[in-house]
């Protein structure tokens, strides 16, 4: 591992080393967040044709899974700070997975603009030196995609403590979100904020109270594009240009 691993604070490199060891219980949940990722990409994307992907914080492969079924790109990449998280990747045994390498978080093993699209999904929230993060996803890549939860809200005390155990140590607006990848050298081209889809909330909260959720949530945002996210959890999604 590079020096640069020790930019990860001990206690985080603890929770991530066995972070996908006996995640049975949340792999339904992961499933339908990347589904749910993927249509996000297909929007902010369309018409848009691939050659090679990575997928940097790539976890145990879930979004990388939904990728390979779509044919989104023609070679898939990725690199992962958690061991176990490489181990579920290799086990999935994907057709157009071309590597995937243990990295230190921040140096990404790559000449400059290898990729196509470099993609980031719910990873920034975790990562401890945001805007070195963002510079490197520009340096190896033509397009950047990265996704966030949007969960700096009037409850923020309430997101920080329910976050701590999953590692999220920063949180976002709308408007923070953007800022954060400008600030880091991005071209912001699409910028939105999505409710996590019907599938996600009941799997969380069950059929009646999931589907109540997923209106309110909807309906909320449509009203109020601006002030809702400050009462709700959203998605946030940008695709960026490296420039």
């Amino acid at each position: 591992m590079s020096a640069q691993r020790n930019l990860i604070d001990s206690q985080y490199q603890q929770l991530y080393a066995g972070y996908y060891k006996n995640a049975h219980g949340t792999r339904v949940k992961r499933e339908l967040s990347a589904v749910q990722t993927v249509k996000y990409m297909m929007q902010a994307l369309a018409g848009e044709t691939f050659s090679r992907l990575i997928d940097v914080g790539a976890g145990d492969g879930n979004v990388l899974g939904q990728l390979d079924r779509q044919a989104f790109a023609s070679e898939l990449y990725a690199v992962e700070i958690s061991e176990s998280g490489v181990e579920a990747i290799k086990a999935r045994q994907l057709r157009l997975l071309r590597e995937v390498q243990l990295f230190d978080g921040y140096k990404v093993p790559y000449p400059d603009k290898h990729f196509d699209l470099a993609i980031a999904v719910h990873v920034l929230e975790h990562v401890e030196h945001e805007r070195l993060f963002l510079r490197e996803l520009a340096r190896i890549a033509r397009r950047v995609y990265i996704e966030v939860p949007l969960e700096h809200g009037f409850r923020i005390q309430r997101s920080i403590d329910r976050g701590r155990k999953f590692g999220h140590i920063n949180f976002y607006t709308r408007e923070t979100f953007r800022n954060m990848l400008e600030s880091s050298g991005l071209k912001v081209m699409d910028c939105r904020t999505a409710a996590s889809s019907l599938e996600y909330e009941q799997h969380l909260s069950g059929r009646t109270k999931g589907l109540i959720k997923n209106v309110v949530r909807r309906s909320a945002l449509a009203i109020a594009p601006r002030m809702t996210p400050w009462f709700l959890v959203y998605n946030g999604y940008a695709c960026c240009e490296c420039v």
